[in-house]
């Protein structure tokens, strides 16, 4: 058994084929065929099962899969304590992130991290909570930033990074566009704007008009926390957005603080406890996490 054997049947499996596999890799794609064939014929057993359209994990490719990745990332590892070692800390931080970071200025940090650590490769996407958890498990990203809630699965270990108040918000010309704080109550017969029902904004909206003696009627869906502010800006409902969201430049929006107390969205870094990071994932960990600290103080 090989390294490059289970570097390209892992590759194989996070691209969905041999063909984005090969390509990836820069490589031939008969070449990756043979070793991941190499690799079923030393082990004895087939690792996936494959179709005119894609390749699938068998049980036995599961199994194989999570120790190679383990196996991989040690050797990352290794690397990077031997750049460390030279004074030079090289490696590859892929990071996800949530669209609403509140004040926690996300670019400029990885900017700073860049500067301090140019030979470090870094990798940035964006998703809901629950894409973000999947990324994790799928050994897609090593760091997440997103909200801490209950529906964060034990196997998740997070650190608090910042809370972000999340506001109503309407169009300049609403009725209540002159108002500061506001209750819920307030909009109850509103249409409302919001990220789909498996959303953790959908959750807390739910819950605080809940609070509020209502139910939201949700008449306006989007992946996008901008398209729902867009949405509420042309006048067609009212929303409950991060505060970061509501004053980002655009059309114009009025922010409400919501009474009788502000909703507060804890918001931090994510990683899975059981799969250690490497190196540069470590210090980037660190690093974001003492730039929340000092921008809190």
């Amino acid at each position: 058994m090989e390294l490059r054997q289970l570097a390209y049947f892992d590759a194989v499996v996070r691209h969905g084929g041999f063909t984005r596999a090969a390509e990836q890799l820069r490589v031939a794609q008969p070449a990756v065929s043979a070793q991941v064939r190499r690799l079923e014929s030393e082990l004895g057993v087939e690792l996936l099962a494959r179709t005119t359209r894609r390749v699938r994990l068998t049980r036995a490719g599961e199994l194989v899969l999570a120790r190679a990745r383990r196996a991989l990332a040690e050797l990352d590892g290794a690397r990077s304590d031997l750049a460390e070692l030279a004074g030079v800390l090289r490696g590859r931080v892929r990071i996800g992130a949530i669209q609403a970071i509140g004040p926690f200025d996300l670019p400029a940090a990885l900017a700073a991290f860049h500067a301090r650590y140019p030979e470090v490769d870094m990798e940035l996407r964006t998703a809901r909570l629950r894409g973000l958890v999947a990324a994790l498990d799928a050994d897609e990203i090593d760091l997440a930033i997103g909200p801490l809630n209950d529906s964060l699965p034990a196997r998740v270990a997070s650190r608090p990074l910042f809370d972000d108040e999340l506001v109503l918000i309407t169009a300049p010309d609403h009725p209540l566009a002159g108002s500061s704080a506001v209750a819920l109550s307030a909009v109850r017969d509103e249409p409302f704007a919001c990220l789909p029902a498996d959303s953790g904004l959908r959750a807390i909206l739910d819950r605080a008009c809940a609070a509020a003696g209502f139910a939201p009627r949700v008449r306006y869906e989007s992946t996008g926390v901008q398209q729902l502010r867009k949405l509420v800006s042309h006048g067609l409902g009212v929303a409950l957005l991060a505060r970061s969201i509501a004053e980002s430049p655009g059309r114009p929006v009025c922010a409400h603080p919501i009474l009788p107390a502000p909703i507060q969205r804890p918001v931090g870094l994510l990683r899975l406890r059981d799969r250690p990071l490497g190196p540069a994932a470590q210090h980037c960990h660190a690093f974001l996490a003492a730039r929340a600290d000092a921008l809190s103080r």
